[in-house]
């Protein structure tokens, strides 16, 4: 799919595109193609144009290449995992500084009563247990 983009889109316009998955149906007559583009959301926006106005010419390079009957339809969908991935390793470290945070807090923590909050059994004077 890579090669066959490169090979029909001669667009210079066109961003750094990746492709990071393709889903084909089992009677291989449908293909979800996904993919990234590396830049501003411009750049993304701009590239996703030029795959939509060239995606029958980016279909026939894949029927060359492949040896069955039909070529599968394609369709291009934009992946969003890169982008989820880095917002999830964000609120991570987020989490991991109010951890260290609590810690802290925790650790110059004094006891608000006693510091054994449980009731202990009376210890009994030897002298009243021999009268």
């Amino acid at each position: 799919m890579a090669e066959a983009l490169e090979r029909a889109v001669k667009d210079p316009d066109l961003g750094f595109v990746t492709i990071t998955d393709v889903r084909v149906t089992p009677d291989l007559q449908h293909a979800k193609i996904f993919y990234t583009v590396y830049g501003s959301d411009e750049d993304k926006k701009q590239s996703t144009e030029i795959i939509e106005r060239n995606k029958g010419l980016i279909r026939r390079e894949v029927g060359r290449g492949l040896s069955i009957r039909l070529t599968p339809t394609i369709e291009f969908e934009s992946d969003e995992i890169p982008e989820t991935a880095a917002h999830m390793n964000e609120l991570l470290a987020a989490a991991k500084a109010r951890d260290e945070q609590v810690h802290d807090l925790a650790a110059k923590a004094n006891f608000a009563g006693e510091a054994n909050p449980y009731k202990e059994p009376k210890a009994h004077d030897e002298k009243s247990d021999e009268n």
